[in-house]
Order: C-alpha cells, then sequence, then structure tokens
C-alpha cells in the first residue's frame, strides 16, 4: 500500500514474528514517535521535554502507558465510557517495567522534564503490548533530541514444554513454566521481572543469556531508525563539580565523624549520626567568609555528603568485606517469626528480618468477592490479591497517605511468587486476600511480604503445596570486582549497583525482579547471584518451618464455612426464583454467598457452621424429589374434572385423581377441596416423573387401616408430569386429557 504520509519504516524479525519500527505518519510534533507494530498489536510510544522551569532538584521523568479499550473493539466499562481515573493495575505495572531500565540511561546532572507516553491502540489479543511499549519507548528517545544512552530492547522469554520461546503469544504463556519480561542493552540485561513454577535457577540465568541474543535486531533497528530520522541531540554539559567546596566538605565531614556515623548498626541512629554529621559540616561552612555573601553553592553539600558516604560504604565493603550493619557479604539478617498473632483474622503472621517488620494477613472469601477488571481481552477475574502497604510511619516520615506505583509493583511481585503454591480453585473455591503492611522498613519489605504473605495463609488453613520464601541481592562492583550481597538494607540499596529480588520454594523459583544502575552484568556474575539467593532462601524457609511447618490442619474458625451441593440442572431457575427473589430470601435469612452453576453445582460460603446449616436446608428444600408411600402436606394449585394438581414439594406436583380424593364416591372435585386449599396426600407412584397422589390412602390410615397398593390403583388415564419445572401444567393439557377424559366419564357412570 502505498504510504501517502512518508512514514519511514524498519521492520525485523524476532522469535519468528515481524517487528514494525515506524515514525512519520502519527505525532509527529513530538520530539521522538515511533509505532511499533507485532502482528495487529499496535503501540504508539512519544518522548517530548521542556526545560525544568520549577528547578525540583532531581531528574523529573514521568512514564505512562495506557490501554485504549478502542484497540480491541470495547468500549470502556466505567460511567464516563472512557479511559479516565487512576490507570489499572496492568497499567501501573507496565508504567514500571518501561520505567525502571530507560531511568538510568539518561546521563547524570541531566534535569530538563521529559514525558514518555505508550499508548495501545490496536490489540489482536494474541500478542502482548508490554514489551513492544518498552522497545517503543527506547526507540522514540533514541531519534528525538533527548540525551540518552541506549538503545535497550524489551522482550519476553517463557520456557514451554521445555524450550525457550522468544515473545511467545498471549495463549502460548497459559502452557509456560517460566515467564519473563526483560530489557537489555547490547552489553547485557538491565531489568527482569517474572515468575515461574519452581523452576531451577540455573534455567532463569541460561534463558536470560540465549534470550539477550535473540533479541539484537530489535537494538540493529533502533539504530538504523535513528540513523535514518535521528535528530541532533540536544548540548548537554554534565554539571561541573565544585572542587573547592568538595574538598572542604570532606575535610569538614571526615573531622565530624562520617566514617563512625556509617558504622552504627542500627538504622534510626545511624540516621541521627549521619544527620549530625551534615549539620556539623553545614555550621562550619556557613561560617566561612567564602560563602558569607553568596550561600547559593551550599545547595550541593546533601549530593556531596551523599556521593562521600557511598564512596565510603563501598570501599568497605571492597577492601574488608564488612557491610554497614557488620555483616559479611553472605550473612542472613537474624529473623524473627509469629503466626496467629491477630485474634479475630483468618490467618495472621509477623516476619521480620534485621530491621524490616511486616504484619500480613490473609482473608477467605466467597468467589463473589474475586476481583472483576475491565482489561482489552474483556472482563478478567481474579481469585487471588496480595496487596502491599508502605505507610510513612515504617520509616519514620510524615508523608501523604495513598497508594504508590511502588506498593502496587511490589505487591505484584509477591504475588506472583505465591501464586503457583496455591490449591486449585476447584480443591479450593476460595477467594484469597493477603494484605502486607510494613510496619518497620530497612530494605527488602517485598520479600518480607512473600515471607510473611505465605506463613498467614498456612496460618489460615491453605493447604499450599510448599512454604515460600524470598530474598533481594545487591552488588557491589569495583573495578573488574563483583562482590555479591546477601540480604541488602535499605542504604545498600541506594548505594549499590544492583537490586535483584529472587523468591521461590526448595525446589525452585517462583517470581524474580531484577534492576541494575550499571551497564550491565556478566551472565556469570548474575549465575553466582542467583545461587547465592538460593542458599540465603534456603535458611529463611527453615527458620519458617520452625514456627510454621506445615499449614493448619483445619481452617480458622473465623474464615468462611463451605459446602458443595449437587442440585438437578432443571431446579437451578426454581432456586433462583423470579428476579431471584429465592435466592435472596436464602442469602438474607442466612448471610451465606451461594454460588450455582448452570452443571447444578451449588457453592455455599456462610460465615458459620450454624448458617451454613441452615443455608444448605433451604437450598435442598427446593430439590426435594418425590418418594412412593410417603406422606406430604401440599397445596391445591388447579383444579380438574378429573381431580386435583397438588403441589407437593417447591416444583413438584401430583395428581390426587378424583377417585382418590375421599373414601366415599366422590361426584366433584369442588365437593373435597378448593383452589389454595392444604391437602394432605401420600404419594402413590412415579412413573417417568409423572407423580400420583391420594387423600383417600391419608384418611384411611387415620381409621387404623393400612395403605394397599391395590386400592390405590391407576385408574383409566394417566397422570401429569409433576416433577419439575411446568411440565404438569403442559401435560394436563396433553397426555393428560386424554386419561383425564376417560376419568370423566368413568365419574358419570
Amino acid at each position: 500500500m502505498e504510504n501517502i504520509f512518508d512514514a519511514k519504516r524498519i521492520v525485523k524479525t524476532v522469535g519468528g514474528k515481524e517487528v514494525i519500527f515506524e515514525t512519520g505518519r502519527l505525532a509527529n510534533q513530538a520530539n521522538g514517535s515511533v509505532w511499533m507494530q507485532c502482528g495487529g498489536t499496535v503501540v504508539l510510544v512519544t518522548a517530548c521535554t521542556q526545560p525544568d522551569m520549577r528547578n525540583m532538584g532531581f531528574f523529573p521523568l514521568t512514564v505512562e502507558y495506557t490501554e485504549k479499550m478502542y484497540a480491541a473493539g470495547r468500549i470502556p466499562g466505567s460511567f464516563f465510557r472512557r479511559e479516565i481515573g487512576r490507570p489499572s493495575e496492568r497499567e501501573t505495572l507496565c508504567c514500571r517495567v518501561i520505567d525502571r531500565p530507560i531511568r538510568p540511561m539518561f546521563p547524570k546532572g541531566f534535569r530538563d522534564e521529559v514525558q514518555v507516553l505508550a499508548n495501545v491502540i490496536s490489540s489482536d489479543q494474541k500478542e502482548e503490548s508490554d514489551v513492544l511499549a518498552l522497545t517503543g519507548a527506547s526507540a522514540a528517545l533514541s531519534i528525538s533530541s533527548i540525551p540518552f544512552g541506549g538503545p535497550v530492547a524489551g522482550a519476553r522469554v517463557c520456557r514451554i514444554n521445555g524450550a525457550f520461546v522468544l515473545n511467545p503469544s498471549i495463549p502460548e504463556m497459559a502452557d509456560a513454566d517460566l515467564n519473563l519480561v526483560f530489557a537489555a542493552s547490547r552489553e547485557a540485561v538491565v531489568m527482569v521481572e517474572g515468575e515461574a513454577k519452581f523452576v531451577p535457577e540455573s534455567v532463569v540465568a541460561e534463558a536470560l543469556e540465549w534470550a539477550h541474543k535473540e533479541i539484537t535486531p530489535l537494538l540493529d533497528a533502533q539504530d538504523e531508525l535513528r540513523a535514518l530520522v535521528g535528530k541532533e541531540k540536544m548540548a548537554f554539559e554534565p554539571p561541573v563539580p565544585n572542587t573547592e567546596l568538595l574538598d572542604k566538605v570532606t575535610a569538614l565531614a571526615t573531622k565530624a565523624g562520617i566514617e563512625a556515623s556509617l558504622q552504627v548498626a542500627e538504622k534510626m541512629a545511624r540516621k541521627d549520626a549521619r544527620k549530625a554529621v551534615k549539620e556539623a559540616v553545614m555550621a562550619a561552612l556557613l561560617e566561612d567568609p567564602a560563602y558569607a555573601e553568596d550561600s547559593s553553592p551550599l545547595a550541593e553539600v546533601s549530593d556531596m555528603l551523599a556521593a562521600l558516604e557511598k564512596k565510603i560504604v563501598r570501599a568497605r565493603i571492597h577492601k574488608e568485606g564488612v557491610r554497614i550493619d557488620g555483616r559479611d557479604v553472605k550473612t542472613v539478617r537474624p529473623i524473627k517469626i509469629e503466626a496467629g498473632l491477630l485474634p479475630r483474622t483468618h490467618g495472621s503472621a509477623l516476619f521480620a528480618r534485621g530491621e524490616t517488620k511486616s504484619m500480613v494477613v490473609a482473608t477467605l472469601g466467597s468467589s463473589g468477592d474475586e476481583q472483576r477488571m475491565d482489561s482489552l481481552t474483556g472482563d478478567v477475574t481474579k481469585r487471588f490479591m496480595l496487596h502491599y502497604n508502605f505507610a510513612p510511619y515504617c520509616v519514620g516520615e510524615v508523608k501523604p497517605v495513598r497508594v504508590s506505583r511502588r506498593e502496587i509493583g511490589h505487591g505484584a511481585l509477591a504475588e506472583k511468587a505465591l501464586r503457583p503454591i496455591l490449591p486449585a480453585g476447584e480443591d479450593f473455591p476460595f477467594t484469597l486476600r493477603v494484605v502486607s503492611e510494613t510496619m518497620e522498613s530497612n530494605g527488602s519489605s517485598s520479600m518480607a511480604a512473600v515471607c510473611g504473605g505465605c506463613l498467614s495463609l498456612m496460618d489460615a488453613g491453605v493447604p499450599v503445596s510448599a512454604p515460600v520464601a524470598g530474598i533481594a541481592m545487591g552488588l557491589i562492583k569495583e573495578g573488574d570486582d563483583y562482590l555479591v550481597l546477601t540480604d541488602i538494607l535499605g542504604d545498600e540499596d541506594a548505594l549499590g549497583d544492583m537490586d535483584f529480588k529472587i523468591a521461590g520454594t526448595a525446589e525452585g523459583v517462583t517470581a524474580v525482579q531484577m534492576d541494575i544502575k550499571i551497564t550491565g552484568i556478566p551472565a556469570d556474575v548474575m549465575a553466582r547471584a542467583l545461587d547465592q539467593a538460593r542458599v540465603a532462601r534456603l535458611h529463611i524457609l527453615d527458620e519458617m518451618a520452625k514456627v510454621l511447618p506445615a499449614s493448619r490442619s483445619k481452617l480458622s474458625d473465623y474464615a468462611p464455612q463451605i459446602a458443595v451441593l449437587e442440585v438437578n440442572p432443571e431446579i437451578i431457575r426454581v432456586i433462583i426464583g423470579p428476579g431471584g427473589k429465592n435466592i435472596k430470601a436464602i442469602t438474607s435469612a442466612t448471610g451465606a454467598s451461594i454460588d450455582i452453576e448452570d452443571s447444578g453445582k451449588v457453592t455455599v460460603f456462610a460465615p458459620t457452621l450454624e448458617s451454613l446449616e441452615q443455608a444448605r436446608e433451604m437450598v435442598q428444600y427446593y430439590d426435594q424429589r418425590a418418594e412412593v408411600g410417603k406422606d406430604y402436606m401440599g397445596k391445591v394449585k388447579k383444579m380438574l374434572e378429573i381431580g386435583a394438581i397438588v403441589e407437593i414439594l417447591p416444583n413438584v406436583e401430583a395428581l390426587v385423581h378424583i377417585s382418590q380424593l375421599d373414601i366415599a364416591r366422590v361426584e366433584k372435585t369442588e365437593d373435597i377441596c378448593a383452589l389454595g386449599e392444604d391437602m394432605k396426600v401420600k404419594v402413590i407412584e412415579i412413573n417417568d416423573g409423572r407423580v400420583r397422589a391420594s387423600r383417600k390412602a391419608v384418611l384411611l390410615e387415620a381409621q387404623g387401616t393400612p395403605w394397599n397398593p391395590e386400592d390405590t390403583a391407576r385408574p383409566r388415564g394417566g397422570a401429569p408430569r409433576g416433577d419439575r419445572g411446568d411440565r404438569g401444567g403442559r401435560n394436563d393439557r396433553g397426555r393428560g386429557d386424554r386419561g383425564g377424559r376417560g376419568g370423566d366419564r368413568g365419574g358419570r357412570r
């Protein structure tokens, strides 16, 4: 097709699929704009910049990812029917996947505002859009005038039936036991996010090494596109350090005891010691005549002290192998665990590793509590949710209380870690919610959420397949030396070169997340980090087993009680009732939640055992079946010449023939009963769903004459189908008509 918009296009084959990079057709007033396409999925990614007029003192990068519902031919389910308000959880997670690898690629000291927007404008619901958006962000920045140290490329690697597959389709991913989203430069992998089903660490390392080689065409395409249409990069000069001030700050900080302050093991005490050093340095500088008239250069002191602290801590770890809190590089901080600490919740646990402490609570609910979300693929439901909270008090700060992207991301990671050990919905039909409240934080609170989350589920009696633990690994690179740190502190995360979180069972990995701040790490260093993490994870699992070796044998007394019933599918509409009348009455009377499937499977969730039994009885009331020889108190529903139709059970009707209405001869049905009256009858025959009953038999038994089936033998004619639905009504006019006429003639004789 002729390209009337003079668009420039580069096509590369990756993973056996064509990936299209195009620019020049859309959003040409953006600084950089790229159309990314694979199959029928298209993502438009733009990059814009403007000078930092607010002097915010940091790099103001914003990344937004939006899934436009029209892309999949859908209308948003929100009240306003448009994509407004807070991003969905998936959109937030995709934002983080894009942000984390590109942020370190901007030059240090760059302060202009940069905004990257990724919009999914077409979705074939087969090819994933997240990795296209990540690669597109790098491409848009690469062809723009914005300083950017890329390119980087994003891709997904899965292991399906034992083989690695790059960028599999959405249906194919359902069969994967390893699913990793990663970003890589030419030198190394720079970001990893994913989940696995008990996969060995060696397989994770092998998958990333294999996939890194496979994405080279995506990096080539960006270089080619830049050569074709790239703008000249804007002039940017990194800030020139004030060496005179730096020397003074270093001397004053050394005199004030900065090295000693960084050897204080306890976090808050160390914070106070560092603050005291800073105050001493600032006080001395403010008395310096050189800054008496103009103190503006002193705005750099905080950054200078931070850089000095980083240098001192890293040097100590590299030279002495001793960390801030006195540990060596492989030791896990002391672990303390308490299970069942909250008296009224379904399951709870308090997990502490060093100064990081998380209180985690598990709650069980019915299938009606599942989370329902609007997405490009339609309505999506989740039966397991893990929510991670990081309140300001956990780090001794005062901040607005809101759910941040970081909290959503950490919760999603912990959720991935625990999902593989949960029982299948068919075996354990509960909705599960785990909430991790970070009580104190000094590094790796997300992995504390994993450990505490597993323990809370076990405390609630959820039959998990195996315990899961998580650990955060760090890295210090000095020259050609790479030191891998086990169980990093918050300060070590800030001053280190890597944050690598790995969770799993004793058998293998269930979730990983990695970010690095350097150009990359060799494959053998990553393998070493994975192996070192496994040793730490096994240690944590041993500590967890000392407190709670397995799930409790029964559910919490406060957890919902459950019963699964099988009813005749034909009476489902009767249980529900007109306009839901019957089911509403059951739930209102018992407080139970009832789920009914078309197959006739009825799942009852109730707050107590007593209400469960009550709800069970009320459901089964509508599924009763008539028994021959049993007496029933029914209600006359229809008056016929041949007798009466009596409803003896819900939705079960029986014909009481005129000859069975009384011991004496009956001329007219109206002589014995009236519409709506109660009538006690005995079921005397059930034949092919038709029920016959007798009032005469009940009266005889009341006189002491036992019921004799021969006395109530079938007269000429047949009984209507009264068992289920309105068959009785139909057969009253159909097959029962002929019998009715015969019975009528018998009566007249």
